[in-house]
């Protein structure tokens, strides 16, 4: 993405203007998109959104220029706003019409890895239609989503979502269910720790890390010519290691828990990306590990907001906790923008590190992010829904 973007002539602060500009549009789009797929369905809101996403996919492709690209952000960011509360909102209901929530992190762990384990394969064939030309990549990325609004077709709304009078909810009530959600003592720290403090920085290494994949192989002697056949092979090995750990998301909440996780998880990511500043080698090692955590992290995330609200409402709130990381990455976009320009990527994401591992430990001493682990068979979001 970033190799065909600097092709086309942008600098750094152009794409990271482009992030900002797709984080802005997650913000004024995913309420009201989140809304959309509690009223007329989780389905039919991610059909919308993935094939808003394909037609855009082929957009990009041609687009040969920061002003069109700045448009096609903001059509593929909408594209996404369908889809990103209604996803977790659809599977979390199908399963509690079998009483079998408290398996989300499980079996959202297992669709993840098998999505990542495909990916592999599609990034060695990515790499290699990208040394053709980067523009490629992109075509195939919207025939093969195209692929997913056929299977759409086929979904059937869960019966918990179909029985929860969605159609009284409206537009004032479903923002009101969100701001009692985030503010509540339930999950304001947690939103702050993970939505707004982890999610913004981890978002910058997938922001970075190609050039940065770029500038350490070169260190090695590799041919230029090299590069995007190569970056292919590190995003397969970069998508297995995500799908091997994804797969095992449910014997990680069992065995580790999810609060032990989330409480030293930032301090791990953040203190990787400080140390790879000073050993570049450590770059696509890190890479790696916080490639490989962030899916299974993004499981428990959803697991942990999903037990603590009802149904009705449930996409609203979660596209609004999508909507406050949107918002809270910004900043964190175009200040490693202007630092990546200014110094290198790889002294912008030291800074993200360095903020992360402070911003959590303050975060910690002013109330515990994360409730003690609960009995899970004792319910799920009819448990502990508001």
């Amino acid at each position: 993405m970033y190799l065909f973007f600097i092709s086309r002539g942008l600098g750094f602060t152009e794409i990271a203007i482009l992030e900002a500009t797709y984080n802005l549009t997650t913000v004024l789009g995913e309420i009201p998109t989140g809304y959309v797929g509690d009223r007329v369905g989780r389905r039919n809101s991610l059909l919308i959104g993935t094939v808003l996403v394909s037609v855009t996919l082929v957009g990009i492709g041609l687009a040969g220029s920061f002003a069109s690209l700045v448009v096609l952000y903001v059509c593929w960011s909408t594209g996404y706003n369908f889809r990103s509360g209604s996803e977790d909102a659809w599977l979390y209901d199908t399963l509690t019409d079998d009483d079998s929530d408290d398996e989300f992190a499980r079996v959202r762990g297992r669709g993840e890895s098998v999505s990542l384990a495909v990916g592999a394969g599609a990034a060695i064939t990515g790499g290699y239609l990208g040394s053709l030309d980067l523009s490629y990549p992109w075509f195939v990325a919207a025939a093969v989503t195209a692929v997913g609004a056929v299977v759409l077709v086929t979904v059937d709304e869960p019966a918990s979502y179909e029985d929860a009078e969605t159609t009284a909810l409206t537009f004032p009530r479903a923002l009101s269910i969100v701001r009692e959600t985030v503010s509540g003592r339930t999950l304001r720290a947690f939103v702050l720790y993970y939505y707004v403090l982890y999610a913004a920085v981890t978002y910058l290494v997938f922001v970075f890390l190609q050039p940065i994949f770029e500038t350490v192989v070169l260190g090695f002697g590799v041919p230029a010519s090299r590069v995007e056949s190569l970056l292919g092979v590190f995003y397969a090995v970069y998508s297995l290691v995500g799908a091997g750990v994804s797969y095992c998301a449910g014997a990680i909440r069992d065995r580790i828990g999810l609060r032990t996780w989330f409480l030293w998880l930032p301090f791990v990511v953040g203190g990787a990306l400080v140390g790879m500043y000073f050993l570049p080698v450590l770059a696509l090692p890190t890479f790696v590990v916080v490639r490989g955590l962030s899916d299974v992290t993004r499981t428990f995330a959803g697991q942990y907001v999903n037990d603590r609200v009802a149904t009705l409402g449930r996409a609203t709130v979660l596209s609004g906790m999508a909507m406050v990381s949107g918002l809270a990455v910004v900043p964190f976009q175009l200040g490693s923008g202007v630092l990546s320009d200014a110094v290198s990527p790889l002294f912008a994401l030291a800074v993200a590190g360095g903020i992360l591992v402070v911003c959590a430990a303050l975060i910690r001493l002013w109330e515990p992010p994360v409730e003690p682990d609960v009995d899970e068979s004792a319910g799920g979001g009819s448990e502990h829904g508001v």
